[in-house]
C-alpha cells in the first residue's frame, strides 16, 4: 500500500484589513552575528578601559499573546515602566517607534496578533578592561580564549559589543560559535567555543556526563586551612536581576573542593574544584566558610552584615539584603558591576519582555554552564528605551535622524551619529565615574578545563603569585 500523502499545513487565516507579518524564523543553534551588526559602532581605549561610541540600535520584538487586543499605551504604561510616557509620546513623534516597519502616529492603536514592534534607541555599553582576549587554541573544532574580567560572554543586559562574542568577531573574525559553558562577567579564565553543533554535542555530553574537570584559582581574605576544605551548602538564588545567591537548605545541591597553595600574613591563593555547576557556587562556598575573594563586589560588601555572610549569617531578609547591596554599589556610583542601571533597579520588575532581567543559565545537570556561570539576561528583545531628558529638542533629533540611514548610525567610521549627544537619551547628559581598571577584576579564574580527549590550561593569574602583594 501506498503510503497517504502528508496533508498540507494549514495557512493562518487573516481577517478583513489585517496585515500579515510571518512569524519570527527559529534561529540556528549557533550564535549568528555578522558584518551589519558588527559595524553597528567601533572600540576605543581609554585609561585601561575598553570603551565603545555610543550608537543607534533597534529593539525588537513581536506582539506578545497578552497584549492582543491592547493598545500600545496601555502596553508601555504597565508593562515598559522603565521610562516615563513622555519619552514613547516623543519617540513616536520623531519616527523612532515602528509597528510594521509603519511609523507609530497614534499610541492608541490596537496590537493584533503577530505585530512587529521596533524601537530605535540610542544605546550606550560600559566600559570594561582593556585587557586583550587571549586566544590560547583554535582548530577545526573549537575555540579557547582566555576571558578577561568584566567582560561577559554573551551580549546581555547593556553589554553587546563588549563581549567576547561580539570582540571574537569584530578582531577576530570568528562568527557562529556555539557556547560549550558560560562564565560570569567578573570571572576570568578557560572558556570554550564549539565551531560546529556536532563538536558541541559531543563536548556537551561529557559535561552532562560529569566527565569534565575544572580547575579554578582564587585569592580569599585570611588564612585559609591548610587541610582540605569542601563547601557542601546548598545553592538559592536570590535574585535573578541582580545576579545574587545563598547558601540555604531549601537551594540545591552543590559541593566544592578547596586547596590552599599558598599564604602571604593577610590573604591565601586556594585551588577550587567544584563538583557541581551551579550560579556563584565558589563563591558563595567561600563566603559561607569566611574566607569570600578578596575583592568580590558581591559576596565580600557590608551589605551581608559584621560576619560577611559566614556560616549564613545575615541578619536580613532577602529584600533586605538586594536593597542594601544596590545601595552600596549606587554610593560607589558602581551598579554597572552588578550589571544593571539605576532604570533596571527603579522598575523592580524582571519581564523579559519589557527588557527586564531574566535568568540565562542552567544548572549543569542541563549541561550548559559553570560554578561561576553568569545570572544576566541574554540580550534583551524588548522596545525598551533611554528615559527621556525633559530637556529634548526635537529639532536637533532630526538633524541627527538625517546622518542616519534610519535612524541607525553608522559608527565604525566615527561618524557624527555616534559622538553627538541624542536628545532623547538620558544617559548623554548624564556624567559618570569611570571605573579604574583595577575595580573590574577579581581574583577567581578559570584556570583549567580537562575533558575525555582535551586538556586546556591558562597561566596563572600575576595576582595568584605567592609573593604577590
Amino acid at each position: 500500500d501506498e503510503k497517504a500523502a502528508a496533508p498540507a499545513p494549514k495557512k493562518r487565516r487573516v481577517s478583513r484589513g489585517e496585515r500579515y507579518v510571518p512569524p519570527p524564523r527559529r534561529l540556528s543553534t549557533g550564535v549568528s552575528f555578522g558584518a551589519e551588526h558588527f559595524a553597528e559602532t567601533s572600540y576605543y581605549f581609554e585609561g585601561g578601559l575598553r570603551k565603545v561610541r555610543p550608537y543607534y540600535f533597534d529593539f525588537r520584538t513581536y506582539c506578545k499573546g497578552r497584549w492582543v487586543g491592547r493598545s500600545l499605551l496601555h502596553v508601555f504604561t504597565t508593562e515598559f515602566r522603565a521610562q516615563p510616557l513622555a519619552y514613547y509620546r516623543a519617540a513616536a513623534r520623531a519616527g523612532r517607534l515602528r509597528l510594521n516597519e509603519e511609523p507609530v502616529r497614534d499610541l492608541d492603536v490596537i496590537l493584533k496578533n503577530n505585530d512587529f514592534l521596533r524601537n530605535t534607541v540610542h544605546r550606550h555599553e560600559p566600559p570594561v578592561t582593556a585587557q586583550p582576549l587571549r586566544i590560547l587554541v583554535e582548530n577545526e573544532e573549537v575555540v579557547v580564549v582566555d576571558k578577561p574580567s568584566s567582560l561577559p560572554v554573551h551580549p546581555c543586559g547593556r553589554f553587546r559589543h563588549n563581549s567576547v562574542i561580539f570582540i571574537l568577531g569584530k578582531e577576530h573574525h570568528l562568527e557562529e560559535l556555539h557556547t560549550i559553558h558560560r562564565l560570569d562577567r567578573m570571572t576570568s579564565g578557560v572558556l570554550m567555543f564549539a565551531k560546529t553543533l556536532e563538536v558541541s554535542k559531543r563536548m556537551d555530553e561529557q559535561v552532562r556526563g560529569r566527565q569534565l574537570e575544572k580547575e579554578y584559582i582564587c585569592r580569599v581574605v585570611g588564612e585559609f586551612p591548610e587541610h582540605e576544605g569542601v563547601g557542601e551548602e546548598p545553592m538559592l538564588v536570590v535574585s535573578y536581576k541582580v545576579g545574587v545567591c545563598r547558601g540555604d537548605p531549601k537551594g540545591k545541591f552543590s559541593r566544592t573542593i578547596f586547596q590552599r597553595l599558598s599564604y602571604n600574613g593577610q590573604s591565601s591563593v586556594v585551588r577550587c574544584l567544584p563538583r557541581t555547576g551551579r550560579t556563584h557556587q565558589i563563591r558563595v562556598h567561600l563566603q559561607f566558610l569566611g574566607h569570600p575573594i578578596v575583592n568580590d563586589p558581591i559576596y565580600n560588601t557590608q551589605a551581608w552584615g559584621p560576619d560577611r555572610g559566614r556560616a549564613g549569617r545575615i541578619g536580613k531578609t532577602d529584600e533586605e539584603l538586594l536593597k542594601a547591596l544596590v545601595e552600596e554599589h549606587r554610593a560607589k556610583q558602581s551598579l554597572d558591576i552588578l550589571g544593571i542601571s539605576e532604570q533596571d533597579w527603579e522598575t523592580g520588575t524582571e519581564n523579559e519582555d519589557c527588557g527586564g532581567s531574566k535568568d540565562c543559565t542552567e544548572d549543569s545537570e542541563r549541561g550548559t554552564t559553570d560554578p561561576e556561570g553568569g545570572t544576566k539576561d541574554p540580550e534583551r528583545n524588548g522596545v525598551a528605551a533611554c528615559p527621556l531628558d525633559s530637556g529634548s529638542n526635537l529639532e536637533r533629533l532630526k538633524k541627527n535622524q538625517e546622518l542616519c540611514s534610519g535612524g541607525n548610525c553608522e559608527g565604525e567610521t566615527g561618524g557624527k551619529g555616534s559622538e553627538e549627544k541624542d536628545p532623547l537619551c538620558l544617559e548623554c547628559s548624564i556624567s559618570r565615574r569611570d571605573p579604574s581598571p583595577q575595580e573590574l577584576v577579581m581574583y577567581l579564574h578559570a584556570l583549567r578545563y580537562k575533558g575525555a580527549e582535551f586538556e586546556y590550561c591558562s597561566q596563572m593569574p600575576e595576582w595568584a603569585r605567592e609573593d604577590w602583594e
